[in-house]
C-alpha cells in the first residue's frame, strides 16, 4: 500500500512564506507525477502545480512567480515553496502521486490527508 506524508502547513501573514514537503513510501516501482492541489472552503479542489519524473512543471495561472515545486526522484518527495502568500491562498493542500508498483501495472493515484495552510491579511 502505497502512503502520502506531508508537511508544512501553518499561519502566516500576508506576503510570506512556507514550505510544503510530501513523502511516498510502499510498494512503488516508479512514481511518474508528483504534485499538489488544494481546496478551500466551499470550493472545489484545484490544482496548484505538479511536476513529472522527467522534470517538466505546471502551474495554475495564480500562483505562477510565487510558488516553486521541486522534485526528489530517488527519494520520492515532492515541495512546494510558497512565496507572496496571499489570504487567497488560504486553503487544506494535497499532495497526490500517480505511480506504479510495478513494471507491467498500470498507474495508480493516492492522495495524501491534506495541510491545513492560512494566511493572514
Amino acid at each position: 500500500q502505497v502512503q502520502l506524508v506531508e508537511s508544512g502547513g501553518g499561519l502566516v501573514q500576508a506576503g510570506g512564506s512556507l514550505r510544503l514537503s510530501c513523502a511516498a513510501s510502499g510498494s512503488i516501482f516508479r512514481v511518474n507525477v508528483m504534485g499538489w492541489y488544494r481546496q478551500a472552503p466551499g470550493k472545489q479542489r484545484e490544482l496548484v502545480a505538479v511536476v513529472i519524473s522527467g522534470g517538466s512543471t505546471n502551474y495554475a495561472d495564480s500562483v505562477k512567480g510565487r510558488f516553486t515545486i521541486s522534485r526528489d526522484n530517488t527519494k520520492n518527495t515532492v515541495h512546494l515553496q510558497m512565496n507572496s502568500l496571499k489570504p487567497e491562498d488560504t486553503a487544506t493542500y494535497y499532495c497526490n502521486a500517480v505511480f506504479q508498483e510495478t513494471l507491467f501495472t498500470g498507474s495508480s493515484s493516492v492522495w495524501g490527508q491534506g495541510t491545513l495552510v492560512t494566511v493572514s491579511s
